[in-house]
């Protein structure tokens, strides 16, 4: 007690000592006032807008004065900010394009935030109308076999196959649609025509096969090319084109050798020096299983199941990729698929690669974008393909089973590397029925992604970026109907952009076809699905055909040939 009393005693002594030499107790000064401001960096279209939102911290007045200003601009030139933060990029973008957007406290305007705008010129966006017609259900005019003419074209059809020469010629070979006696209600059916298109010269020239719809294959002697084989009328086959040039076809739903209808699974070669066609590998019947042998390993036995809407790849070495489909499994169940093989053109053998060798199988997502021994898709149809330019294969949408063997339509990205034979899932949804996300056109975007589809069309250009068109599937509502949505993806930055078309159904509306020959921004081709793409040395993009609506908005096959350019 005595203690306590002498330290109050004490502190007080002190206190009045502190006092008398004037020395007084302080508070510790205030925090200082900051600003921050978010985004601190964007990309804008002219005459667009993006929010900004200022926070001023450690005062009572949140106000902010907003400024802009640029080396390339002043005033106007630089756009517009609102007292909420709003920015409008001006019409034309300034030079340079960077524009900074500045957030300075009113209660000490010592203290700011600042962020930077880049303004973007939009593409220029046109498509131009070719050749064919604006309307649905044309007949082919085949002219004489080998000339090119004018007046030569395709009948409309939808699932046919492709290939692009090393001259820069396009080809495209059967699907199903009208020959030359079709009539305008549609009565169409399975080709086996081979047609070659010059972008130089814009005509069509038909090389191979009949006039005449439903024609069974000529096989001949297996591996033994002949002028007289032919493979049979068909769709949704696969295609490559090899590193001399041959075009190779396989599969399909159509006619075997007897003419009876049913999926294939043999795989042709055309040679472009003899043209002459060649049956390589497959059974000449119709329905045959699939011979799987050990998974790695190459066996003369092996051969994949018939099939109908695989998806392919041609690797580095040559070697023929083939993934999934509608078709035979190991067991003889019919369903969709999701087995990969290559074929080595050397050995003339089949290899099981990857995937399961029954039906029905649900995708095994793993992490996204973490490749795993594990990770495979699930069966599909109708997904679309392509091969970048370090050699890795991709893998989008389709009809079949996501990661809870939901069936339905699909959205998911694959990368597949065929040096460790791995797959990553990249981008889109685990499950089905997904909606697109579009974002701003033009600029991609990580929250960017098509909407789930079947049959879209597709190709690289020479920048190694992934372009796909159309197909049926979700809009951004979601509603399900014909698009006509044109996107990018960029495999070094793993992000979509949507270039082209319209993000909901209701707005797609009837092709726009203006004036053949002539581009302009306001044509488009309609909405379709089981079209065919190619890329030329120029980097234009090219669209044919396919099921869709024509310029009176009618619904049907089309054989309208298309150029894109930006």
């Amino acid at each position: 007690m005595m203690n306590k009393l002498k330290l109050t005693i004490l502190f007080f002594i002190f206190s009045s000592l502190l006092s008398a030499c004037g020395v007084e107790e302080t508070s510790p000064p205030p925090a200082a006032i900051s600003v921050t401001l978010t985004p601190n960096a964007a990309n804008v279209l002219v005459d667009q807008s993006v929010l900004f939102m200022a926070t001023v911290y450690n005062s009572t007045n949140r106000a902010v004065i907003w400024t802009l200003s640029g080396i390339g601009c002043s005033g106007a030139t630089c756009g517009t900010i609102s007292s909420t933060g709003l920015y409008t990029a001006p019409a034309t973008a300034p030079t340079p394009a960077s524009v900074i957007v500045k957030a300075t406290s009113a209660a000490d305007t010592s203290k700011s935030a600042s962020a930077t705008i880049t303004v973007l010129e939009p593409d220029v966006v046109e498509w131009t109308w070719i050749s064919g017609s604006n309307i649905r259900f044309e007949s082919g005019i085949y002219g004489t076999r080998g000339t090119a003419a004018p007046t030569n074209v395709p009948g409309a059809r939808q699932d046919a196959v492709s290939w692009l020469d090393p001259g820069g010629h396009f080809w495209l070979f059967g699907g199903y649609g009208l020959d030359s006696s079709g009539t305008t209600s549609g009565d169409g059916g399975e080709l086996n025509d081979l047609w070659r298109f010059d972008p130089t010269t814009l005509e069509w020239t038909w090389i191979s096969g009949s006039t005449d719809r439903e024609q069974p294959g000529i096989y001949g002697t297996k591996g033994t090319p002949d002028p007289a084989n032919v493979p049979g009328a068909r769709y949704y086959a696969v295609s490559w084109i090899d590193p001399g040039g041959n075009l190779w076809l396989f599969g399909g739903l159509g006619y075997d050798s007897a003419g009876r209808f049913g999926l294939l699974n043999d795989l042709w070669k055309y040679d472009l020096t003899s043209h002459e066609w060649t049956w390589v590998s497959g059974s000449n019947s119709r329905d045959p299983l699939g011979i799987y042998g050990t998974k790695g390993t190459a066996a003369p036995s092996n051969v994949p199941g018939a099939r109908q809407g695989a998806v392919s790849w041609l690797d580095s070495d040559g070697n023929r990729w083939l993934f999934g489909g509608l078709g035979v499994d190991s067991a003889g169940n019919h369903g969709w698929l999701n087995d990969l093989w290559k074929y080595d053109p050397t050995s003339l053998e089949w290899t099981w690669e990857s995937g399961s060798d029954v039906f029905m199988q649900p995708g095994i997502y793993g992490t996204r974008n973490i490749a795993g021994p594990s990770n495979v898709p699930g069966s599909r149809v109708w997904a679309v393909s392509w091969r970048d330019a370090s050699g890795k294969f991709w893998l989008f949408g389709g009809l079949g089973y996501d990661s809870a063997v939901g069936g339905g339509t699909l959205n998911d990205l694959w990368k597949f590397d065929p040096a460790t034979l791995q797959w990553i899932w990249v981008s889109g949804s685990s499950s089905n029925g997904q909606a697109g996300s579009y974002g701003t056109k033009g600029i991609p975007s990580p929250s960017n992604v098509p909407g789930a589809r079947l049959e879209g069309a597709t190709g690289v250009d020479s920048q190694g970026n992934l372009w796909l068109f159309g197909g049926d599937g979700y809009d951004s509502i979601p509603w399900e109907g014909q698009l006509n949505d044109l996107w990018k993806f960029d495999p070094t930055i793993l992000e979509w952009a949507w270039i082209s078309g319209s993000s909901t159904l209701a707005s797609a509306g009837a092709g726009i076809y203006g004036t053949k020959g002539v581009a302009d921004p306001l044509n488009r081709p309609g909405g379709r699905y089981g079209a065919l793409s190619w890329f030329d040395s120029q980097g234009g993009f090219w669209l044919f055909g396919g099921g869709g609506v024509d310029a009176t908005g009618e619904g049907g096959y089309l054989n309208d040939l298309w150029h894109f350019i930006r």
